[in-house]
């Protein structure tokens, strides 16, 4: 993904509350294309790799890398897919309205 189209893809989602995640992740810094899989994620409905991929047109290494960063910073949780075992799916973890202020408290 270009940047051009990278800038395109985040400014058509809430950019407050990517930024809101962004920031309580105040050790770690995340790649543009992880805030690019994580906006996907947005909506709260899971979504398998292949949907990933195919909605932020990047390679699907760089997927699994932004998906890697994001699970290791408690952004993203994996769930078993009973529909189809072979793949997973892939939500964004919600958190509570006071553990967001206490995390933009400590930074």
């Amino acid at each position: 993904m270009h940047t051009n189209e990278f800038k395109t893809f985040i400014s058509y989602h809430d950019p407050v509350s990517i930024m809101t995640i962004v920031h309580s992740v105040n050790k770690h810094t995340l790649p543009p294309s992880a805030i690019a899989v994580l906006s996907v994620l947005e909506d709260g409905s899971p979504k398998t790799f292949k949907d990933m991929t195919e909605q932020v047109s990047i390679a699907p290494r760089t997927v699994r890398y932004a998906l890697k960063r994001l699970k290791e910073n408690g952004l993203v949780i994996e769930k078993f897919n009973f529909r189809d075992a072979r793949q997973v799916l892939y939500m964004k973890k919600i958190q509570s309205e006071s553990d967001a202020h206490a995390e933009m408290a400590s930074t």
